[in-house]
């Protein structure tokens, strides 16, 4: 696995830079980061918990309604245009920040960052790798996708660092000037580097058999009127929808699983390096097999996780926990992604991308929402993470009569 990276990578590096890059960039706007500004916001502003999580919420689920329409723009024009308007609109949003002085500041900020950050970085990255490779599409997304793993591991020292020396307010002016300044010049020159460098592979998807069982226009509304797609959804969002609740209320869980907030912290480590790992080997496994093929195996790990933190106690059940979880996020970015390009072709991978990318930004507005209400009514630690458990259990089972090996498009 390391010499095909190793092969792929110099031979492919100016867009793989690229696309880590953009990833990188996109952490900013990832409730992992936000989550270290949640005690400043509330604060420094006079919010209760209640407001903050109601106003982080409202903005999470605008921003997925919006990256709907916005995301498929990248198929209508160029690269370096469209991450230029991303790079602007995520600069404005580090800047709404820093002068957040009320509720409503507050709440345009976090619709700016999470609709940029969190939305339109990683969808313009991720897109831009599945249309660029073909045979080695998943070693591509895998290697874009290194960049969230990469923020989890280095970027929670940098916002303690930049907290302690200037304050949260003016930390989010020095995220604004980095962006246009540092990550905007690299972008364009690698985006322009990579057109000399011939990386791209050619688009197999009218070459080889298209899926069989629909006729394929590559358009959102073949994805949608494809029963396979609807049956596949409950697996592709149980990642982000239960790691996203589970981490906004880690406050419920620690006391409940008898956790420390430093155990707990330290477990991210782990966590990170599982995601980053779980996400290059699964990579190498789409395209050895293909997405469809391993859609069924990679809820397995976070199964396993929910069902663990739900019968045993111990300080080893947290490492399990997020080790286990890291694998599954990981994975399962780079399995799902593929398989839109797998079985829909490219022609509209950005607007089917944006489609699901929204989809999944909406399902991390609910599980917090969600998981407050359910903690608000009696239920515990262990049972939440039971019912958590068999969420996925039923969806592995659904998926099993989605998508299969022979509809696969190659494309």
């Amino acid at each position: 696995m390391i010499k095909e990276y190793a092969v792929f990578i110099r031979r492919s590096w100016p867009i793989l830079v690229f696309g880590l890059m953009t990833v990188f960039m996109g952490n900013f706007g990832q409730s992992f980061f936000v989550s270290w500004f949640g005690n400043s916001f509330q604060e420094g502003l006079g919010l209760s918990a209640t407001s903050y999580g109601s106003a982080y919420s409202m903005a999470t689920l605008a921003s997925g309604l919006l990256l709907m329409w916005i995301g498929g723009r990248i198929d209508d024009v160029s690269l370096e245009k469209f991450i230029i308007f991303c790079t602007l609109g995520l600069s404005l949003a580090a800047l709404t920040l820093w002068q957040s002085n009320n509720l409503t500041m507050l709440v345009i900020g976090l619709f700016l960052l999470r609709f940029f950050g969190q939305g339109l970085f990683p969808h313009t990255a991720i897109t831009t790798m599945m249309k660029s490779f073909s045979l080695n599409r998943g070693k591509s997304l895998s290697v874009a996708t290194s960049g969230v793993p990469l923020g989890e591991i280095i970027l929670p020292s940098i916002a303690v660092f930049l907290i302690a020396q200037v304050g949260w307010q003016h930390s989010w002016l020095v995220i604004a000037i980095a962006i246009p300044f540092v990550y905007l010049p690299l972008a364009l020159y690698l985006i322009k580097r990579s057109k000399h460098e011939k990386y791209a592979e050619p688009d197999l998807t009218t070459k080889r058999n298209v899926d069989k069982a629909v006729k394929v226009d590559g358009s959102r509304r073949t994805l949608l009127t494809d029963y396979r797609f609807w049956l596949a959804l409950p697996t592709v969002l149980a990642a982000p929808f239960i790691v996203t609740g589970v981490f906004i209320h880690q406050g419920f869980f620690l006391p409940q699983m008898g956790w420390s907030p430093m155990l707990f912290a330290s477990c991210f480590v782990f966590y990170g390096i599982a995601h980053w790992f779980a996400s290059m080997n699964a990579g190498a496994m789409v395209d050895r097999f293909s997405g469809v093929q391993l859609l069924k195996f990679y809820p397995i790990p976070m199964f396993m996780a929910l069902l663990l933190a739900s019968q045993l106690t111990g300080n080893w059940i947290a490492y399990a926990l997020l080790i286990l979880l890291g694998i599954a996020i990981g994975s399962g970015s780079t399995i799902i992604n593929a398989i839109w390009a797998e079985v829909y072709g490219t022609k509209h991978i950005g607007k089917i991308r944006a489609l699901t990318a929204s989809l999944t930004v909406i399902s991390t507005s609910i599980s917090p929402i969600l998981f407050g209400y359910l903690i608000d009514g009696g239920i515990t630690g262990a049972q939440l993470f039971f019912w958590l458990a068999m969420y996925v259990l039923l969806a592995m089972f659904v998926a099993l009569f989605s998508y299969s090996k022979e509809e696969k498009s190659q494309g």
